[in-house]
């Protein structure tokens, strides 16, 4: 009876691994290639918005407030003002913002016929016409001449630089300028006693998986030696990502990962992918603006963020598996990092922790609760190189994770004697599980991003069943069986989905 199982495992892994995804579609990116430079070389701070992305980039946008460009681009003058209208976007927009998370600065061409009946929506009787609201008063909204009340309002004689940010400026009771840099954030609150914060970090999470697969493909980092540990926590991320848009760009990246990157890649001449289809990989998206670092963001320049965001992700990622995923997991993490992150020193320092472990996790709990000891030995290790150093950020120093005032049931006791804590760690995986999976996605839901649409709920079922599987005691062979014929119907659902949909209309 045995022998047969046995045989039945070897034939479902060699069918379920034998088949490429270059089979179930051919190469697409995730989203089109949107232009980030204009024809003199400079920067484009302000998002281009299409009646396609309208309602979306403005539903999920971290800023408070929005300002719509409505213009023409045959428009002399729209052309003229594009300048004035760019410098005022530097200030909030992208990476380099000065004041990121305010403003979101956008553009839409009414002269594309697709635009049409978004800009009749908003009454746009002349070119340049600018409007500011709430973002979610955007969408799905309009706009009248004669409406006595609207939650959106148009801005008038705001035809330069100057006079758009004054009148700015007036209403939100600010004093930004046209010069100002970016700068050392003196006024940020570093109150951690208010679990909330963490939910500003789900755009923090979302930038740190683009920044970190940027650096991937910028540093032409995926090679024979590192293919398999990257698909592994591509998978990591698409059941368990806590932004669906991610999950979403990490199922198209593996949908189409065979096809960028054949297991024959290199032993050809030729080692370049299609230059256009990896410009276009923006695992979480590319048309809301990044650069904002609203948790994880330091009161200097140069400290928090990405590395801040990054732990964040695994966090997350830790407290949302199950049981039999606890082992996959950890390798899938270990190995991401020592491959693919960047800096020598804490990549050594992270995996020789890894290579530390002697157990086989079967619990959630305890990877979970490894991956937060191993944060608060680095944090301390830190602390003290940033003390002597002076390289620390003032306002957010290292610290040992989770502070008393965040979980005091956490704290049983302090061994003076070797300056050790003493922990409840019941209560310490139950804080964790609250505050990196619950609380940090809280924002989402209040603003209904995370949805529970069909896509969602195929990988939801597809992990679970792959999860389920790897619990029984049968081998490293069937959990690799059963999660390589799992993600391969996951793209197969995902290129049949793609396949149905119908396509969108274009207004005449």
């Amino acid at each position: 009876m045995y022998s047969y199982l046995g045989l039945f495992l070897c034939i479902l892994f060699v069918c379920c691994s034998a088949t490429p995804l270059s089979l179930i579609g051919s190469r697409r990116s995730i989203l089109r290639e949107v232009r980030d430079n204009d024809k003199n070389g400079h920067p484009d701070y302000a998002v281009e918005l299409n009646a396609t992305n309208f309602d979306d980039v403005l539903k999920d946008t971290p800023s408070t407030y929005a300002v719509v460009e409505f213009f023409a681009h045959w428009c002399p003058a729209c052309r003229n003002y594009k300048p004035h209208y760019e410098k005022v976007a530097r200030l909030f927009n992208g990476p380099d913002a000065v004041h990121p998370g305010f403003i979101l600065m956008t553009r839409v061409d009414c002269a594309s016929k697709i635009n049409n009946k978004l800009c009749d929506k908003f009454s746009v009787g002349h070119y340049p016409m600018l409007f500011w609201g709430h973002p979610p008063k955007f969408v799905g909204g309009s706009w009248e001449p004669d409406q006595k009340k609207s939650d959106i309002h148009v801005i008038k004689d705001a035809y330069t630089a100057d006079r758009l940010l004054n009148w700015i400026n007036k209403q939100l009771g600010s004093s930004f300028g046209l010069d100002d840099q970016k700068f050392e954030n003196e006024h940020l609150s570093s109150n951690i006693s208010d679990p909330g914060q963490i939910a500003k970090a789900i755009y923090d999470v979302e930038e740190a998986t683009s920044t970190a697969f940027d650096i991937i493909l910028d540093h032409k980092m995926i090679k024979p030696e590192t293919r398999t540990s990257l698909i592994k926590f591509l998978q990591l991320l698409v059941a368990h990502h806590p932004s669906r848009r991610c999950r979403k760009g990490s199922a198209e990246l593996l949908v189409s990962f065979d096809d960028l990157y054949p297991t024959d890649f290199w032993s050809t001449n030729e080692h370049e992918v299609d230059k256009g289809s990896v410009s276009n990989l923006k695992i979480c998206g590319k048309d809301v603006p990044r650069g904002y670092w609203m948790f994880c963001r330091g009161s200097k320049n140069d400290t928090r963020g990405f590395s801040c965001g990054l732990w964040v992700l695994l966090h997350s990622l830790s407290v949302k598996i199950e049981d039999g995923e606890s082992q996959f997991a950890f390798n899938a993490t270990c190995d991401f990092v020592h491959n693919f992150f960047i800096c020598e020193e804490c990549r050594q320092h992270f995996y020789e922790m890894c290579s530390s472990v002697s157990i086989t996790f079967n619990k959630a709990r305890d990877y979970a609760l490894w991956l937060w000891s191993t944060h608060n030995k680095v944090n301390e290790r830190l602390s003290k190189e940033e003390a002597s150093l002076g390289t620390g950020d003032p306002k957010f120093p290292k610290i040992i994770w989770p502070p008393k005032q965040l979980c005091p049931s956490c704290y049983l006791g302090h061994d003076h004697k070797n300056n050790k804590i003493e922990w409840e760690q019941d209560e310490v995986y139950k804080f964790l599980t609250n505050y990196y999976g619950k609380t940090l996605a809280s924002l989402y839901k209040d603003k209904k991003i995370v949805g529970n649409d069909e896509a969602d709920r195929a990988v939801k079922d597809l992990i679970v069943e792959a999860s389920n599987a790897i619990v029984v005691p049968l081998g490293a062979a069937l959990a690799i069986a059963v999660a390589s014929c799992a993600f391969g119907g996951l793209a197969y659902y995902w290129r049949s989905q793609q396949k149905n949909r119908k396509p969108r209309r274009t207004w005449k």
